[in-house]
């Protein structure tokens, strides 16, 4: 009798578990853009389904050699970002950024425009499909290494559609890949993006979140920095935070103990969300549970 109670039990606590965790979406995107259709994960908080209220939305960005799926597979706690979404109660979105697109619009391939992907049809096709905040004041972006360049990119480009940014061991100078090892291996996998003009700093210098200083600093954005001091872009995420100070850009910088890893990243995130939560909170846009 004993040991059908704690069986019972058992079950119940996997029902309560199974009932209110948070829910896992896959959303097929279609692009006018590029010709094709791209996945998007999207995980909405428990409170979702019994909520008329609508909710802020986090855009989370994979970065290189990755896909849309990283962030749900790759932590080491693979219910970190399910925790995250209960805890704020924000709808967060981890859309294809394909393995090397930096997601910006390729000037020699329009099977490559990841820049108006984002902006333009994942954004529109989260906000028909759920119950979001389809404002600025809403609407948050980060990302890890290309992803962390891409959420500063893309906000600094359209502050109209972020009301805050962050970048975790952002590929903030994408020459800094032309000094390593796998020199060879970046620039082969650059082609589709830069064509011929792969190997090239300057055709980099163009897309660089390093050199858009002034866009930063017009839009105003509350940015999060951060990266591992042992992470390989250590140095362009150190420039690129002399610059921003020096340019009185306010912004949250942070170096942490890490390399380019999921540990860091796993670790990293938390905080991220912490700094949007208090910018959605001023907007008066959080969700009560």
């Amino acid at each position: 009798m004993k040991n059908i109670k704690m069986l019972f039990t058992a079950f119940l606590i996997c029902m309560s578990t199974l009932t209110f965790a948070a829910k896992v979406d896959t959303l097929q995107v279609a692009s006018t853009a590029m010709g094709k259709t791209y996945k998007a994960a999207v995980v909405l908080p428990n409170s979702y389904a019994k909520s008329k209220s609508n909710f802020p939305v986090m855009y989370l960005l994979h970065g290189a050699y990755g896909h849309f799926g990283d962030w749900l597979k790759n932590t080491p706690n693979k219910k970190l970002v399910q925790n995250l979404s209960d805890q704020y109660n924000m709808i967060i979105v981890m859309p294809e950024g394909e393995v090397f697109s930096f997601y910006l619009d390729s000037p020699v391939n329009k099977e490559s425009q990841f820049e108006t992907f984002i902006t333009q049809e994942v954004v529109q096709k989260v906000d028909k499909t759920y119950k979001t905040i389809s404002n600025r004041n809403g609407r948050v972006i980060t990302g890890l290494s290309m992803g962390g360049h891409g959420a500063l990119y893309l906000s600094a480009k359209h502050p109209d559609l972020f009301c805050a940014a962050g970048s975790m061991s952002g590929a903030v100078d994408m020459s800094t890949m032309l000094n390593r090892d796998s020199a060879a291996q970046v620039v082969k996998l650059m082609q589709p993006v830069f064509g011929d003009k792969s190997g090239s700093t300057e055709m980099y210098a163009q897309y660089a979140v390093m050199n858009m200083l002034d866009k930063i600093k017009a839009n105003k954005l509350p940015l999060i920095i951060d990266c591992g001091v042992d992470d390989f872009l250590i140095e362009p995420n150190r420039e690129l935070h002399r610059r921003l100070v020096y340019n009185k850009v306010e912004h949250d910088y942070t170096e942490r103990p890490g390399a380019h890893t999921w540990d860091y990243w796993e670790n990293s995130l938390p905080y991220h969300v912490l700094f949007f939560s208090k910018i959605l909170l001023k907007n008066q846009v959080v969700v009560k549970k």
